[in-house]
């Protein structure tokens, strides 16, 4: 099967990629507007992106009845700060909480049962219950098109639950940690079972002599 992208609406386009394009980790956004209100709202269109810098992308929707800005989108635009949640299963439920059309200047962290965590170099509260939460910085964002914004977040620091980094060595303790993605619609997965897939070594007729022979005949 072959689909053009140029023939297919929107919907089309959203449903191929949500149900293809899987499993998305979960962000989910705490902000806070100028008036000093508290929102939160999940995001699966995110990733990170690079280490140095430390940025992270988020694809941000306009409102679908009147294309007005969400309150993510217009409280980064205002404040310039964000904290990026991440999610497990343990606070799943409650992120899903956080996605519904709450009233206008009503957080949405007491409603889902969730805490604020105060942030060290940013004024918006982190989610106490999400096991790494990165404070975050607006490093550009870049309206797409009428609907859509691509925000690139500057990463300034992490919090973990205790007990999932090891300070020494900075590994993660995958067996503590237990994150979800997102796959289509309202079906999500846990990344628990993992595996290797080592990269092949490269063959003798690609690689050409081994290096322990060129530094023996002192080549």
């Amino acid at each position: 099967m072959f689909l053009d992208f140029d023939d297919l609406d929107g919907r089309s386009r959203y449903k191929l990629l949500t149900a293809t394009v899987v499993p998305r980790p979960i962000a989910l956004v705490s902000t806070m507007s100028a008036e000093g209100v508290v929102n939160a709202a999940p995001f699966s269109f995110f990733n990170i992106f690079s280490e140095d810098p430390a940025l992270a992308i988020l694809g941000l929707e306009s409102r679908r009845d009147d294309n007005g800005l969400k309150d993510t989108t217009r409280n980064i635009i205002d404040t310039g700060e964000l904290i990026i949640n991440l999610v497990d299963q343990q606070i799943g439920g409650a992120m899903a909480a956080c996605a519904m059309d709450l009233p206008k200047h009503t957080s949405e962290l007491p409603f889902a049962g969730l805490t604020e965590a105060p942030s060290r170099r940013v004024a918006p509260p982190g989610v106490a219950e999400a096991p790494i939460r990165l404070e975050c910085r607006l490093f550009e964002m870049r309206q797409i098109t009428s609907t859509r914004h691509l925000c690139i977040a500057e990463i300034l620091a992490l919090h973990s639950r205790e007990g999932l980094i090891d300070p020494e060595n900075m590994h993660v303790d995958v067996s503590a940690y237990t994150p979800i993605g997102r796959l289509h619609g309202e079906q999500y997965v846990t990344v628990q079972d993992s595996f290797k897939i080592p990269i092949p070594d490269l063959p003798q007729s690609i690689a050409g002599t081994p290096k322990s022979t060129q530094e023996e005949t002192g080549s």
